[in-house]
């Protein structure tokens, strides 16, 4: 599913989930939208917290909501919309999420970056966004094994 319908309904998804965001400190909402292999979608929207360092990123809350339902070896791609007139990315500690749920997922994950509103999408692979990361592998663990020992 890559076709620009398809594309354009995922970031419809992320724009209606940045509604959602609680985003009262740095005023810039996201929203981000997982679309998994049978084309279920699952959002989040970023949730800032006081204690600036515990805020979550739409990116993470939607790849966490991902896992808690036993789906992140599913994900086929993800959308990722800001508020701002360009595409926004996600952080690095977001690209480094992104990442280890492509080497659980065991092929790439398409991220789709828009504005928040426009037509403008930039689409990036994990490995463009985080060249030279560092990984399950890295330690000697296969993440795509069910196995957390």
């Amino acid at each position: 599913m890559n076709t620009n319908a398809d594309v354009r309904s995922l970031i419809e998804a992320a724009r209606a989930a940045r509604v959602n965001a609680y985003a009262p400190y740095s005023r810039f909402a996201v929203g981000a939208a997982v679309r998994l292999s049978d084309g279920e979608v699952i959002v989040g929207a970023n949730f800032e917290n006081a204690s600036f360092g515990l805020s979550l990123c739409a990116e993470t809350v939607a790849l966490a909501a991902t896992n808690a339902q036993g789906r992140l070896g599913d994900v086929e791609a993800i959308a990722v919309v800001g508020g701002g007139a360009d595409p926004v990315t996600p952080c690095g500690r977001c690209r480094q999420i992104l990442n280890e749920a492509e080497q659980v997922a065991g092929r790439p994950i398409a991220i789709y970056c828009a504005a928040g509103a426009g037509e403008s999408v930039v689409q990036h692979s994990v490995t463009e966004l985080l060249p030279f990361s560092f990984g399950p592998n890295d330690l000697g663990h296969d993440p795509s094994s069910k196995s957390q020992e």
